[in-house]
């Protein structure tokens, strides 16, 4: 069973990389209250993208939920194999003079940097998206968060401790993302273009990403999900 997927097969993985000179290797597992444990709180469990795009398909929703029974079942295990496939991943790019990049949380936020994976390769540069604000400015200098925001009332600590870091905050807004306007008293910058420039560039923004999935997602009523009149023009900033 391979752990990392190398060939850039998630939409967002590809459209990052391309143009750029790296390769970035990402890591899908099937989320529970384990490996992604604010899912309840921050209100973006029924919304999850986990059976978004190849998510829907049964044998890739098995292929990760494989996975995601090996991390539980024997984490050392797990750990080892993950670090032998970075390790392989980061000599492929070398050889291509390219940079290795990962993505190891696509569905799940797992505290990589407390299994020590970020530090073992220095060489690479390692991002994810978190709930947990306590990680944010915490990490290794080679591996970047970027804050998931949710409305959920018991959440509003985390993104009380979020905002007062300069971290990018990532918000899932319905039909489109209202680039320009401001959210949290933050521009919104158009975050479906590149996780690396939303990292590198979103420091102290919104980071907006239109909403993702099928039917039954697109009329979820999940505070996760915030609608685009409830932000402000930049207009108005100006004239306050």
């Amino acid at each position: 069973m391979k752990l990392l997927n190398t060939a850039a097969g998630n939409t967002k993985i590809l459209k990052t990389q391309t143009g750029t000179n790296y390769r970035i290797a990402s890591l899908s597992l099937y989320p529970n209250d384990t490996i992604c444990p604010a899912a309840i709180l921050a209100g973006c469990k029924a919304p999850c993208l986990v059976s978004a795009g190849r998510g829907a398909m049964n044998s890739v929703a098995q292929g990760r939920k494989n996975k995601t029974a090996l991390f539980m079942e024997s984490p050392a295990t797990f750990i080892t194999k993950l670090e032998h496939e970075i390790d392989n991943f980061i000599s492929l790019c070398i050889k291509q003079g390219k940079k290795a990049a990962f993505r190891l949380n696509t569905i799940s936020d797992i505290p990589w940097e407390k299994y020590g994976i970020p530090q073992n390769f220095p060489q690479a540069l390692f991002y994810d998206y978190t709930k947990a604000a306590a990680r944010l400015g915490k990490t290794p200098d080679n591996y970047g968060l970027m804050f998931s925001y949710s409305q959920t009332p018991k959440y509003q600590k985390q993104v009380a401790r979020a905002l007062e870091t300069n971290a990018p905050i990532a918000v899932v807004f319905r039909g489109f993302v209202p680039v320009g306007n401001y959210f949290l008293g933050r521009e919104i910058i158009n975050g479906d273009k590149s996780d690396l420039v939303n990292l590198n560039q979103g420091q102290g923004k919104i980071i907006g990403l239109k909403l993702k999935g099928g039917k039954e997602t697109q009329k979820s009523n999940s505070l996760f999900i915030v609608e685009p009149e409830q932000t402000t023009p930049a207009l108005a900033i100006a004239a306050e």
